[in-house]
């Protein structure tokens, strides 16, 4: 169903109407349009959903530009009809199935399990909210065909999403998502698919639960990708953000051997209306507030903070009496670096990030003696990068980040991991205080061997048609003819990504992006936001650190500031 005009709104929404399955979110839109409300018809109608590499996300309501469970049928619908096509007949093995906390999460999933199961297509699921690593990792134990989570991660929280992964574990990428988008195109009204009703229940024997062993199975493969386990007394204070994470890592801190954990109790079960907090997004202001005030409290050690769905990770570490918070690029460093210095795989280890994530870890492969790649943004093309590398005898895949504080450490799952992520942190932290060391010194260590690096961005925001015809030619001018200079430092090249496709792999292929290099310095990455009206200023500076780490971090911190906001005003948006 695409996107409709002023004249057959009308008919587009009644058709919805008559074939929406949920009497709630039925009755809601046949009240819009007894009301004659077109603005309300419009929101509801006006741009639909539509499926791609991440599936989809909206805000949760009637019609086809909400998440609802008319638009979870056809989804699932779309989906049931691309691996019968694949598989020339319903796959042999099962499809992994999770769900997150948020209010229609269970329903949702219900109802992907119930499509399914009536296109002869089996189903295991989780019978309880689950972080979405422990279902990546189900889809690779498993062998599943494909996994869907039913999640909106760290979105608003009226916001609710359905998350794919192909027949590799990993997240779809071009053409799947493609292939799956013209699939849920061609089928009809929601009410005219199949579906088993009950099969939680048991209506189904092709729906069945999880097996019971699988979270074991995880905890004995995060174990042996731990680069160098330690036990330890620290006090952690951690916080699930009211999401699904805090029960499975409890346990795997218990197994671990890290005895100190301490939950924000407020925010400590899984609850999707988020109650403590405005955006549960551990990258927004305010979200950690409470894990950091019980750390000032308790003394604690460390800080550790997953979003609602468990695969990204926050990290604060005390310093001179305050908490600061490290930046996905500073963790990213410091996780990487953990990988690779205690590497004992002979074949040499692969690290990947995305290309608006620090150099710095390439930096830090190339002194441990390991393969470095950057690919477009999104995890699925970090871990799929690594995928073709090792497939292609390059070495073997170690370790992937994203800045936005996502983490995969080893191939326990073929995703972003939060869990595994914070296991691995408690264990560099103990290392550290077992030899009257902090987390701190061993970044500084890693600032004195390749530098010092800091990343700033900025925004250029411009509303509605007219405002993204002048982002997208700020990028054309840039690209037609580049400074020779921000703020004194001297442009030395400059790399459209918009050109030149072909010679690059599938994983850096064609998008809107302009990096500039500043040589030694660093470099400023420009970009327009793929789903909001704004243009993103990224920008690296790195300079070697004399004595004072702190003082020169903040420093340089400001510089690149101050260059990020010279070069929006050198594009004159």
């Amino acid at each position: 169903m695409s996107a409709v005009t002023e004249n057959d709104l009308l008919e587009a929404t009644r058709q919805w109407i008559e074939g929406d399955p949920d009497p709630k979110t039925r009755e809601t839109l046949r009240a819009i349009v007894d009301a004659g409300d077109r603005t309300a018809m419009a929101e509801a109608m006006g741009e639909p959903l539509t499926f791609g590499t991440a599936g989809i996300r909206g805000e949760v309501g009637p019609g086809s530009g909400r998440m609802n469970r008319a638009t979870v049928i056809r989804t699932t619908r779309g989906l049931a009809d691309y691996l019968i096509t694949k598989h020339n007949g319903p796959p042999e093995r099962p499809v992994a199935l999770g769900f997150d906390a948020r209010p229609d999460s269970r329903t949702f999933a219900g109802d992907t399990a119930g499509v399914l199961a009536a296109a002869g297509i089996g189903v295991r699921f989780f019978p309880e909210v689950t972080p979405t690593p422990l279902v990546a990792f189900a889809a690779k134990h498993l062998d599943a065909p494909a996994a869907v989570v039913i999640t909106a991660s760290h979105n608003p929280p009226a916001d609710n999403g359905y998350k794919v992964y192909d027949r590799n574990a990993a997240q779809i990428i071009p053409p799947t998502d493609a292939e799956i988008a013209a699939a849920i195109e061609r089928v009809g009204l929601a009410g005219d698919v199949p579906r088993i009703e009950g099969v939680f229940a048991g209506a189904s024997d092709l729906v069945t639960e999880m097996p019971e062993d699988i979270l074991a199975a995880y905890e004995l493969e995060l174990d042996s990708a731990r680069p160098n386990p330690q036990t330890s007394d620290l006090r952690i204070v951690y916080t699930p953000l009211h999401g699904v994470g805090g029960d499975t890592l409890t346990r795997l801190f218990v197994s671990a051997n890290h005895s100190g954990l301490l939950p924000v109790a407020e925010q400590a079960r899984p609850d999707g209306a988020f109650p403590t907090v405005t955006f549960p997004n551990p990258e927004e202001a305010g979200a950690l507030d409470l894990a950091l005030n019980l750390a000032g409290e308790v003394d604690a050690d460390l800080v550790l903070a997953n979003d609602p769905d468990a695969d990204r990770l926050a990290t604060a570490v005390p310093m001179a009496g305050e908490w600061r918070l490290l930046s996905g690029n500073e963790l990213g460093s410091l996780l990487g670096d953990y990988v690779l210095r205690y590497w004992r795989y002979p074949e040499p280890p692969i690290v990947v990030n995305s290309i608006v994530s620090s150099p710095m870890l390439g930096r830090i492969a190339a002194r441990r003696g390991a393969v470095h790649e950057a690919t477009l943004t999104g995890f699925k093309w970090i871990i799929n990068a690594g995928l073709a590398l090792e497939g292609n005898g390059a070495g073997r895949f170690a370790f992937g980040y994203e800045e936005a504080l996502g983490y995969s450490v080893g191939q326990t799952v073929r995703d972003k991991d939060g869990l595994s992520a914070a296991v691995v942190m408690a264990d560099l932290a103990a290392e550290e205080a077992s030899a009257g060391r902090s987390v701190l010194d061993r970044l500084h260590d890693l600032w004195d061997e390749v530098g010092l690096w800091v990343s700033a961005q900025h925004s250029i925001v411009r509303a509605g048609p007219e405002g993204q015809a002048a982002l997208l030619a700020a990028v054309d001018r840039l690209g037609s003819g580049p400074p020779s200079s921000v703020q004194g430092i001297e442009v030395t090249g400059m790399t459209d990504y918009r050109l030149g496709e072909e010679e690059r792999p599938i994983w850096l292929g064609k998008q809107d992006l302009i990096e500039l290099s500043l040589g030694d310095s660093g470099r400023v990455l420009v970009r327009p936001s793929g789903t909001e009206p704004k243009l993103k200023i990224y920008v690296d500076l790195s300079r070697p650190v004399d004595s004072d780490h702190d003082a020169a971090h903040q420093s340089l911190l400001s510089e690149a500031q101050s260059l990020a906001e010279a070069m929006g005003e050198w594009l004159e948006v």
